[in-house]
């Protein structure tokens, strides 16, 4: 067993360790950053590194054992604040920190090209962020949620605004949208508070049946819903999203935009299965219809907006916008497949949107500039570069065995099997149009073809100049691959994580709910 390489008093403190780690190297990298900056990277990954040791060790105990409570500071809860880990935020714990872990990595040539004077400050708040999206994550209490989301907000804010210029507005415009969504989600959870008179996520499911029927707690579930939608940047209310991942700097990218909707999208099944009941979200509010015909909205609306881009990370901003309908539309389908597609797209839709950034930041590394322009004959300068986009974007269209397959594969299930052919022909849609976004890249990139240059021209494919080999540094390239394989290797064991790990999400009696 992994964990039994490590003392038993690790082990025990795992689920603690995975926070304190990031947050305890905050603080040693801000003062050693004083002294001599070219430590900082170094303990930054390892920091990373620790945190996914941790939160590996925490994964396989709770497969082995079950869910785990953790007391902070000896307090019982519901009094004192508890992290609690069970099969639905273990793999995101490990998603988080092994996100966090890579994009470290890729960041040492790239930070130093876009903030060269900005490095210790960078990664103090890099640190930060990782620390509120795992504290987010791991935390039992409604209250302490909304603390860690503020957190990781916060840090969000200030690594995307160190890039300057344009980041500046788009930063100004996801403080406005970010501050409501924290707002209504905290006023839902003093809603929360004052019915049930307890803050802690267990606790307060155990009280709500019995006051189910109250206005206070359908006013509470409709701000709380709010205020994560915003957070998940849900259609109509992502327009801080696209700005704010085209702009920021590279690293920046590549951490935010596979994690931050995400564990969002996580915080919407904690709060719906564990604090309300899916009985609740299903059978006594009968919303999940309404709310996956906004989901096909905003699938639909994400990819058509991907399509009119021509800017990389743009169009991959909008995308995401989309494959957010995915994963609402999944889990208000109410029945057991859509929960699973969902869930597992969770992971999925990280890995790939990862993989597609990082490409992405590569490419841009190189040319100085993200524009569909500096995409002709990539193929030729860089292709391994080149080779992970492509694996990165077969999963995002849904090609088998990527992972992006198996995921939308439940999701086309589940949709079916609710007779929902809105949502079924909205996942279709978003994956053709995926289609016709990459395969027009490719396109560009093989041929050198490209039917709006800056000329007014297009330019012949007959006439294909030599081009030599420039690859981004090793640095960067090396986790992309690792991310690209990871797409592979997540699809072919798909079956093990449904089994072992999304099967335990699923509600009980799910299907007498929503019938």
């Amino acid at each position: 067993m992994f964990f039994e390489l490590f003392p038993a008093s690790v082990v025990e403190q795992a689920p603690v360790l995975v926070v304190a780690i990031p947050l305890l190297s905050a603080l040693v990298i801000s003062i050693v950053g004083v002294v001599n900056q070219k430590y900082v990277l170094p303990l930054t990954i390892l920091s990373m590194a620790g945190s996914l040791i941790a939160s590996l060790i925490t994964l396989q105990r709770v497969i082995e054992h079950g869910p785990i409570s953790y007391h902070l500071g000896s307090w019982i809860p519901p009094i004192g604040i508890e992290y609690f880990v069970d099969h639905l935020n273990a793999p995101v714990l490990v998603l988080i920190a092994a996100v966090s872990f890579l994009t470290a990595i890729y960041s040492k040539d790239v930070i130093r090209s876009e903030v060269p004077d900005k490095i210790p400050s960078y990664y103090v708040i890099y640190t930060l962020l990782v620390t509120g999206l795992l504290g987010i994550t791991i935390t039992g209490d409604a209250f302490n949620l909304y603390v860690l989301l503020e957190v990781a907000a916060l840090a969000a804010y200030g690594l995307i605004a160190l890039r300057g210029g344009r980041a500046y507005m788009a930063t100004f415009n996801y403080i406005i949208m970010g501050t409501i969504g924290a707002g209504f989600y905290l006023l839902g959870v003093g809603y929360l508070f004052i019915k049930t008179g307890s803050l802690n996520m267990l606790d307060i499911g155990q009280i709500l049946p019995a006051i189910y029927s109250g206005n206070a707690v359908l006013v509470a579930f409709i701000l709380v819903m709010l205020g994560m939608w915003i957070k998940m940047a849900f259609f109509p209310l992502h327009g801080w999203l696209p700005n704010a991942y085209t702009y920021a700097p590279t690293a920046t990218s590549c951490l935010v935009a596979p994690l931050m909707t995400k564990v969002s999208v996580y915080v919407m099944i904690r709060i719906m299965f564990t604090i309300f009941s899916a009985d609740f979200a299903f059978n006594v509010l009968k919303w999940h219809n309404i709310i996956v015909w906004w989901a096909v909205i905003a699938i639909v609306s994400g990819s058509l907006f991907a399509l009119a881009q021509r800017n990389l990370k743009k169009m991959l901003s909008y995308i995401i916008v989309s494959e957010i309908g995915y994963m609402v539309g999944g889990i208000w389908l109410a029945n057991r497949d859509g929960i699973t597609g969902a869930t597992y797209h969770i992971f999925s839709d990280a890995m790939m949107t990862l993989c597609l950034f990082m490409a992405v930041g590569c490419i841009c590394y190189k040319a100085k500039d993200c524009s569909f322009e500096n995409m002709r004959w990539v193929f030729r300068r860089m292709p391994v570069t080149m080779a992970a986009f492509i694996v990165g974007a077969f999963s995002m269209i849904g090609i088998p065995p990527t992972c992006g397959f198996f995921s939308k594969w439940f999701l086309l299930s589940g949709a079916i099997k609710a007779d929902h052919w809105g949502f079924a022909l909205a996942l279709i849609f978003s994956s053709l149009i995926n289609a016709v976004l990459f395969f027009r890249l490719f396109e560009i990139g093989y041929f050198g073809k490209l039917r709006e240059s800056k000329e007014g021209q297009e330019p012949s494919h007959h006439h294909q100049p030599k081009i030599s080999v420039k690859e981004a540094p090793l640095s960067m390239v090396v986790p992309l691959v690792v991310v690209a394989m990871s797409l592979i290797f997540l699809g072919l064991y798909t079956n093990e994580i449904v089994t072992n790990l999304i099967d335990f999400v699923i509600p009980k009696g799910l299907m007498d709910v929503g019938s």
